[in-house]
């Protein structure tokens, strides 16, 4: 299962990615080993969403990291 999420970081910024294992990827986040949220740690996790196509993640990962993407995670998903 391909997974999407949106975490929000200890300085109210929001971090979106993608896995395959939502468990291990958050203790990654949090244990540092991720350049983005590695300064703004803890973080926690707002969103999350399942797919089982990996295309159809990515498409919607990246949808998310645009402008428009952007402004629908924050008015309808967290």
């Amino acid at each position: 299962m391909n997974q999407v999420y949106i975490l929000q970081c200890s300085d109210k910024t929001y971090y979106t990615g993608l896995t395959d294992n939502i468990k291990r990827r958050l203790k990654e986040h949090n244990l540092g080993l991720c350049r983005y949220t590695k300064s703004r740690l803890p973080v926690q996790l707002s969103w999350v969403g399942s797919f089982r196509n990996k295309k159809l993640a990515v498409d919607f990962e990246q949808y998310l990291k645009s402008g428009s993407g952007n402004a629908f995670f924050r008015k309808r998903l967290i």
